[in-house]
């Protein structure tokens, strides 16, 4: 275990090309959607570049810009530590997803071809697989790559960026319920792949609405427990 909290082998490499405080954020922004940073833990900026292999100065600039969006807050005298969401952002954040998603699985009913459908189905496939071996990370990645699937097959480009913007806080939001939805989530998967195949619009927006909704109230219910 790192000083900062991380586990072993969750810092990622800074490989890609870009402005190294491009990269920097991009990482922390990972450590954070996946919960490797908790909400509310300290981030101590040397701890951070020592695990990074970088200078202070572009993890400065990164979490500069992770407070403008949100995900850090800064604290005057005492350094910066992970945004820990209220109930009320988690609840607002949610209900717009269920409204973007709901519409994107109607479209998707009326837009998916068969090489569509044929890609929820794998990915279905490799998250049943995920939950039999209760892994957790790799649950919430495939969840977060079928929703984005059923998102590019509605065809919607203004409704996949409006998308793109909740993303990672939905998907920060739904690590803590990932292992508690578990099987019955990827149900829900595969009933709405169902209705895509039919071209039913309408189960297919009730079932996605129902689908968001479980997780809203999940996420809400574990965090007032």
């Amino acid at each position: 275990m790192l000083s900062t909290g991380l586990p072993q082998g969750a810092v990622p490499r800074l490989e890609r090309p870009g402005p190294l405080r491009d990269r920097v954020y991009e990482a922390l922004l990972e450590l954070i959607t996946t919960r490797a940073l908790q909400p509310g833990q300290h981030l101590v900026e040397s701890e951070l570049a020592g695990h990074l292999g970088v200078s202070r100065q572009p993890v400065r600039e990164a979490l500069q810009r992770l407070n403008t969006e949100g995900w850090v807050d800064l604290r005057p005298a005492q350094g910066a530590f992970v945004h820990e969401p209220t109930e009320q952002e988690a609840d607002q954040l949610l209900t717009v997803r269920t409204l973007l998603e709901a519409e994107a699985a109607r479209l998707a009913a009326l837009n998916a071809d068969s090489a569509g459908i044929e890609a929820l189905e794998e990915i279905l496939a490799l998250g049943l697989e995920a939950v039999a071996s209760d892994d957790v990370e790799a649950a919430v990645v495939l969840n977060a790559r079928f929703h984005a699937k059923i998102m590019d097959l509605a065809g919607n480009a203004v409704l996949a960026e409006l998308a793109a913007q909740v993303g990672r806080r939905v998907r920060w939001y739904h690590a803590p319920v990932a292992r508690q939805r578990g099987g019955r989530s990827w149900a829900e998967h595969r009933d709405l792949i169902a209705a895509v195949a039919a071209r039913d619009e309408q189960l297919a927006e009730r079932l996605m609405r129902e689908h968001t909704e479980h997780t809203r109230r999940s996420y809400l219910a574990q965090a007032t427990s």
